[in-house]
């Protein structure tokens, strides 16, 4: 994307950027010019950016022309939010507390220049409050408290240009000019429309696509006229340089890919995962309650908590599984054979969650795995067990095994599979799903309703090929155009 300077005054700006553009807010508001420009990410360096001050339109204004506004009106609300603050403060607790463990004093600001400060060891709490708001130039203000003795971050500001001290005015100009010149802002214009933020790496825990899914997908993308970038958790301060992001890590809610998808959503990102299917499907205790509910049929279920343990072998049956409410990829699931191993069972998940499910013994030899889409099938496979054992996924703390992957053709499925999936699916809205469910004695029990299921090149495209890969590609783009705009390029 091509960087644009922003500021209240050109002859008062005590910078020179080289061959990037700095322009007046009065000029960017009000000439024809620059509403006509496309793939343009806006350096907004105005003064003041409260409500409805020139700062506040250049954002604004930014945003409605389809440019990338940094920071962007969404920033500008969460800079103002005291209990916003309050959570940031909680969340990097550990990393203010080691930042300042020398410090003598009881009060010190922290300025922020493109995600970095002139010292060092402050650039880890930099980069990360930089990407909880994203904006330029940020100041923070931690105080120590008398009662506890432990750093508070209390408030995060937008830094003017003319509060910066002579001593920091070199450093400020290395990271502006580092931050600018960064390849991936350079695109060549017009080719595509749209760009698409793809959150995956490879190293990542059990990440749920291979890298040449990763490239399948972005051919398809780039065939619909969205270009794709790949991301990582670094790049969270980015995110209002697209339009849209496609999350291909497993989720959390406590999580980065929680944090991603809620910022993409608060910046008017099409975004896949949607947060809240991240939150309902990532959650067993919804899912069961759910389930019991509306009639999906599922295996016996109780939702326990520490009064009522002496119901669940009369509600489920021994030998039975317990789940954590977040378990992931076979994790957080142990089966228990007799009450005793139960009881001890449930005081260790105790320790984490107050509540825990409790599910029906139900043995196969596979799952079935319909991938849904856009409340539409997309794939169909048979996941099996794991040699030797009763999951899919199976670790033993010395090696993980995994069974066979069996893609299926979508006309080859038991009668009912398929409309029972997409019932399932269609609670969790229009997204890109994956429906487990279980055969057993004749019964289709429906298992869970994953939100961020595995598409993995040579696995579940085997039949269906580009075909997959296309339509979620479709999906971004018919959203993109119904939202309107010019997108980014």
């Amino acid at each position: 994307m091509i960087p644009l300077v922003v500021v209240e005054n050109v002859k008062r700006f005590p910078f020179h950027l080289g061959d990037v553009e700095v322009v007046s807010a009065k000029s960017y508001l009000v000439e024809p010019r620059y509403s006509d420009l496309r793939n343009v990410a806006v350096y907004n360096l105005c003064r003041s950016y409260g409500y409805q001050t020139v700062g506040y339109y250049v954002s604004l204004l930014g945003a409605a022309r389809g440019h990338r506004p940094l920071p962007s009106v969404g920033t500008l609300q969460s800079l103002g939010e005291n209990v916003l603050v309050k959570i940031v403060s909680s969340d990097l607790d550990e990393l203010i507390q080691r930042s300042f463990a020398r410090l003598r004093s009881d009060d010190f600001r922290l300025s922020i220049y493109f995600g970095r400060n002139v010292a060092g060891r402050y650039d880890r709490l930099s980069r990360a409050l930089f990407n909880e708001f994203p904006a330029p130039l940020l100041r923070a203000r931690f105080r120590r408290e008398e009662d506890d003795g432990r750093w508070r971050l209390l408030s995060v500001r937008p830094l003017g240009t003319s509060e910066i001290g002579e001593n920091h005015r070199d450093f400020v100009l290395e990271q502006a000019r580092s931050y600018f010149a960064r390849p991936s802002r350079v695109r060549e214009p017009r080719k595509y429309r749209y760009e698409v933020a793809i959150l995956w790496r490879e190293d990542a825990d059990s990440v749920p696509s291979n890298p040449r899914a990763i490239r399948r997908f972005t051919r398809a993308f780039q065939a619909q006229g969205m270009d794709v970038e790949v991301v990582t958790p670094d790049d969270y301060a980015r995110l209002a340089e697209f339009d849209a992001l496609f999350i291909r890590e497993t989720t959390y809610v406590e999580h980065h890919t929680y944090r991603f998808a809620r910022r993409a959503l608060r910046e008017g990102l099409v975004v896949l995962d949607h947060p809240e299917s991240i939150i309902r499907c990532t959650n067993k205790v919804y899912q069961a309650e759910l389930f019991g509910r509306i009639g999906i049929p599922c295996p016996r279920t109780l939702v326990v908590h520490e009064s009522n343990v002496d119901d669940v072998p009369g509600a489920v049956g021994l030998p039975c599984v317990l789940k954590k409410p977040d378990g992931a990829f076979s994790q957080g699931c142990a089966k228990v054979e007799s009450e005793q191993e139960l009881r001890e069972k449930l005081v260790e998940l105790f320790e984490e969650s107050e509540l825990v499910v409790a599910q029906e013994w139900a043995p196969s030899a596979f799952d079935w795995r319909i991938g849904v889409l856009d409340r539409k099938p997309l794939f169909l496979c048979k996941y099996h067990m794991a040699p030797g054992h009763w999951q899919i996924i199976h670790q033993d703390g010395v090696q993980t095994r995994y069974g066979r992957v069996e893609p299926i053709p979508m006309e080859d499925a038991p009668a009912g599979l398929v409309e029972l999936a997409l019932r399932a699916a269609a609670r969790f809205g229009d997204g890109l799903f994956g429906v487990d469910v279980k055969e057993v004695d004749g019964r289709l029990l429906v298992m869970e309703v994953n939100d961020n299921p595995n598409v993995d090149a040579g696995y579940e495209d085997v039949l269906v090929q580009d075909t997959l890969y296309e339509a979620v590609a479709r999906w971004f783009r018919e959203r993109l155009d119904a939202r309107g705009g010019n997108g980014a390029g």
